[in-house]
Parts: C-alpha cells; sequence; structure tokens
C-alpha cells in the first residue's frame, strides 16, 4: 500500500511539473503571427487648436491656408493676412488600426507638429479623417491632446519636459471603415515566425500535430508553418487560433553578440561560446596641460607683462596581466571570465571584437 501512494504522488509531482511546461519555452502566439492578421496604418493631417499663445507662427504658410479653408467651409471668409495662428498648429495625426476592428471602436491617435509650434498643451485636435494607404478614410479623430510634458519659460531661459511638441489623444478615433477578410471561411492558416529558424520551425509543426494526433501541419520553409483546418473546426476559426495559440514551443535562438557602441549595451545570448583564448587588456590615459605662467611688472615702471607657457603631459598605462579565459560552455561560465578581467562594458565591445578577429567567438557579432 505504501509503495502504490508513493507511486501515486510521484505520478501527480510528474504530471504538475509538466503541466507548466518546458523552461524557457515560449507561446506560439508570442513568437509567430498569422498572415493576414495585422495591424494598418493611417494617418491624417489635422489642426490642434486653444494653444496658448505656442503655435505655429507666421512662417508656417500651411497653417494659414488650412485655418481660412476650414473657416470658409463653415461660412466664414476671411483673408488669410488677417488670421493669426498663434493658437493653432498644423499636426500630422497618425494611428494604428488593429486586425477585426469594427465600426463604432475606438483607438487612440498620435499628434505630431509639423510647423514651428512651440507646446501642444491644452488644444485640441479639429476633426480629422485618417487614411489608409489606399487613399480610403477608416476612422475620423477629435478631442484633447495629452502631451504628459510641459514647457514654460522667459526672455533669458526655458524649461522642457519631455516633447510637448507630440501629444496623444485617448480613445480619440472612431472607426468608420472595417478591413474586409474572409478569415473563418478558409480552409488553412499560416503562422510566420518573428525569428525564422528551422529549428523553430520544425518544433512548432511537431508540437501543432501532436495536440491534434494528425499531420494538420507542415513548415513552407524556415519561417513559415502552413496549417489544414481539422474537420471539427470548419467555420470556428477563432476557437482554433484559441488553442494553437497557447501552445508551448521552445524556440531555438542563432548565437550572437549585440553591441551598441553609442551606449556602450553589450547582449549575448545564451548559445554564446569562446573557444580557450588569452586575453589582455589595457587601458592607456594621456593628459596633457596647457598653463601660462604671467610675470606682471610693478606699477608706473617700464616693465612689459610676459606669458610664457608651461606644458605638463602625463602619461598613464594599467599594467593589466594575461589572462587565460577558457572555453565557455555556458553563458554563465563566459561572463564570469569575462568579468575576471576587471572590464567595463565599453572595454567588452573592444574585447569581443577582437576575439571575433581572433576566430575565437563562436558566434555572430552584430554592431548596431
Amino acid at each position: 500500500m505504501k509503495i502504490k501512494r508513493i507511486v501515486r504522488i510521484a505520478l501527480l509531482v510528474v504530471v504538475g511539473l509538466g503541466w507548466h511546461g518546458d523552461a524557457g519555452a515560449a507561446r506560439l502566439k508570442d513568437i509567430a503571427e498569422i498572415n493576414g492578421v495585422r495591424m494598418n496604418q493611417l494617418v491624417g493631417y489635422g489642426l490642434v487648436v486653444g494653444l496658448d499663445g505656442s503655435g505655429d507662427g507666421k512662417k508656417a504658410t500651411f497653417t494659414v491656408q488650412s485655418m481660412a479653408s476650414m473657416l470658409e467651409k463653415m461660412g466664414v471668409t476671411v483673408d488669410q493676412r488677417d488670421i493669426q495662428v498663434k493658437n493653432v498648429a498644423a499636426v500630422m495625426v497618425t494611428a494604428k488600426l488593429p486586425p477585426f476592428a469594427k465600426r463604432g471602436n475606438r483607438i487612440d491617435v498620435l499628434v505630431s507638429s509639423i510647423g514651428d509650434a512651440d507646446n501642444l498643451q491644452g488644444g485640441t485636435l479639429m476633426l480629422t479623417p485618417l487614411k489608409g494607404i489606399d487613399g480610403k478614410i477608416y476612422a475620423v479623430a477629435q478631442g484633447p491632446v495629452n502631451t504628459g510634458g510641459f514647457g514654460a519659460g522667459g526672455t533669458a531661459s526655458t524649461v522642457v519636459k519631455n516633447f510637448p511638441t507630440v501629444g496623444r489623444v485617448l480613445s480619440g478615433a472612431i472607426i468608420e471603415r472595417e478591413v474586409p477578410n474572409n478569415f473563418s471561411a478558409s480552409d488553412n492558416l499560416q503562422f510566420s515566425l518573428h525569428n525564422p529558424d528551422v529549428n523553430t520551425a520544425v518544433r512548432v509543426v511537431d508540437v501543432i500535430n501532436a495536440q491534434f494526433a494528425q499531420p494538420v501541419a507542415h513548415a513552407q520553409d524556415a519561417g513559415t508553418i502552413e496549417i489544414i483546418v481539422p474537420d471539427q473546426y470548419r467555420g470556428k476559426m477563432i476557437a482554433l487560433l484559441a488553442r494553437l495559440s497557447t501552445l508551448e514551443v521552445q524556440p531555438d535562438n542563432d548565437a550572437k553578440v549585440v553591441i551598441n557602441e553609442r551606449t556602450g549595451t553589450v547582449v549575448m545570448g545564451d548559445q554564446v561560446r569562446i573557444s580557450t583564448i588569452a586575453i589582455a587588456h589595457g587601458n592607456l590615459s594621456i593628459v596633457v596641460k596647457e598653463n601660462l605662467n604671467v610675470s606682471q611688472p610693478l606699477p608706473f615702471s617700464d616693465g612689459r607683462t610676459v606669458a610664457s607657457p608651461n606644458t605638463q603631459i602625463n602619461v598613464q598605462e594599467d599594467a593589466n596581466q594575461l589572462v587565460v579565459v577558457p572555453n565557455g560552455v555556458s553563458i554563465g561560465e563566459v561572463v564570469n571570465a569575462l568579468n575576471a578581467l576587471g572590464v567595463t562594458p565599453r572595454d567588452l565591445i573592444a574585447i569581443f571584437q577582437a576575439i571575433k578577429a581572433a576566430g575565437a567567438l563562436q558566434a555572430d557579432l552584430e554592431v548596431i
């Protein structure tokens, strides 16, 4: 009885551990996207009114023309020379139309000044049509602009926080046109991997086929997986997507070291390996100081002021010893070996470039 009880407990533990998936596994929805189901970019030109003297100047002639055109459509005829636009700013309005969006749904819009306005804080975006790449209007935007910053100043100095010339209108656009699709009537699906890889594609196919106990998925290439809709999911595409999106797959990543020389950032993947190599890294600093020794004559004398230059040069070089970095079998060992040199992230950039040149870095080195 005790043996049976121990076996049952062990089975429960194994099932419980297996239920949480493999360590490092990712959901299919996080590493791939469905072909044909994507965002669409929208753009429009509009005016922000109600600014406190921080709008466009007279040099922004398009703002004056837009104001005159808008007032004329409202039955007010004015001369462009009589319009003062210091309380008005011309802006470009951008938004993303999500997939499966329906008429009446609201989306956020981003408002960006294109003139010489100083601040959009407190302004109101006038009714602006948003068009797609096909030139059709898919949404209209209007509402108060939130900048998330401020700008204030006087004649001698100014204070600016964040970017007050860019703002957002929360839920400011109403969708007026839907993107047509026959998604539910399709007989197959195609998933595109965010990072195409042969091993990842094969693993995705194996997980999907194991889930449905039949070969419904196959890889067209390293980045595309085609799935034939099973008979029980005909006309139930959303239910099929809900089942597929939660499947966990262990993605395979390339060995890569990414370096950003501008910020001194170094990022290494878990597949990075370094062959046994000896490294010596030293810093050479040269400081040059220029001083003038001035000899000032006594008052009411016929002497002259003499200035003689004095140059001081200080050279210092760190006496770092030669260190042998063993063959790293994991990212932790590689990091520990490099940390033993006492180098900074910016030093790592030069070290990795030298290791790559020596042929000891078993990874791609990418500089961004």
